[in-house]
């Protein structure tokens, strides 16, 4: 069962932890970090079939929430959720003694993609990632922005226009602040109509040419079917967790 920790004293400020059955060790911890186009109607509901395939499978998945545009989030407050709910891995008990070793990897979709990836970047974290996993990430906020996806998601998330505060797009866009330290696997559906393949490439683009490891991974299916543990979408997200995992052992 999955056990409910807080990082905060806003009722958004928490995360459920699932742990491999039976008191075994763990081979990592995998973060995730759902999407929704950063608003408050989506919720870590969308996590926990990941947590419960991902701890069956050996890893510890610690599912993540934090404040979002509608309910209290945006900039800074949603960034600095993601990084105090990361951080709490260091305070959190080890029950059974189970022992939270082995890398820690960021798994984000969508919306969530990018908070991974910034998450990598972060300076002087308490808990640091060793990789991340993007599945279809929204890695390229101002391409985002200009094609309009989700009826101006972006700037209602940052609560600013670009032109308005330059620096706060800056900070909080993964494709101008390569390289992060970490390698980052860029999944991307092959029939994905909701987060359009360029955002991956460009980010990909960009870590490359900054220094920075990246890989982007054509996988099957649309939007949805890579957070949908038994499809063949699914498949390839695990694979690539054990890729970023022999890459970056912790």
């Amino acid at each position: 069962m999955p056990q409910r920790f807080t990082y905060g004293s806003h009722p958004e400020q928490f995360g459920e932890l699932t742990l491999p059955p039976g008191g075994q060790p763990v081979r990592g911890t995998v973060v995730i970090i759902h999407g929704g186009y950063w608003r408050s109607t989506y919720s870590l509901e969308l996590g926990r079939p990941l947590a419960a395939d991902l701890a069956g499978r050996g890893w510890a998945a610690m599912n993540l929430e934090y404040r979002r545009a509608g309910n209290g989030g945006g900039w800074p407050q949603t960034f600095a959720d993601i990084g105090a709910g990361i951080d709490a891995l260091a305070a959190l008990p080890e029950p059974g003694g189970t022992g939270l070793s082995g890398p820690v990897i960021a798994l984000g979709h969508s919306a969530g993609g990018q908070l991974a990836v910034w998450a990598a970047g972060r300076q002087a974290p308490r808990v640091a990632l060793d990789a991340v996993v993007s599945q279809s990430g929204v890695l390229d906020l101002r391409r985002a922005h200009e094609l309009g996806l989700s009826s101006g998601a972006v700037e209602n998330f940052l609560g600013a226009g670009s032109e308005e505060d330059p620096e706060r797009w800056q900070a909080a866009d993964p494709v101008r602040s390569v390289p992060v330290p970490v390698p980052v696997f860029a999944l991307h559906g092959k029939e994905d109509a909701t987060v359009p393949l360029e955002l991956a490439e460009s980010y990909v683009r960009a870590a490359h040419a900054a220094g920075g490891s990246a890989e982007l991974r054509l996988i099957p299916g649309d939007h949805f079917e890579m957070i949908t543990p038994g499809t063949a979408g699914w498949e390839e997200v695990l694979r690539a967790l054990d890729d970023a995992a022999e890459a970056n052992p912790g």
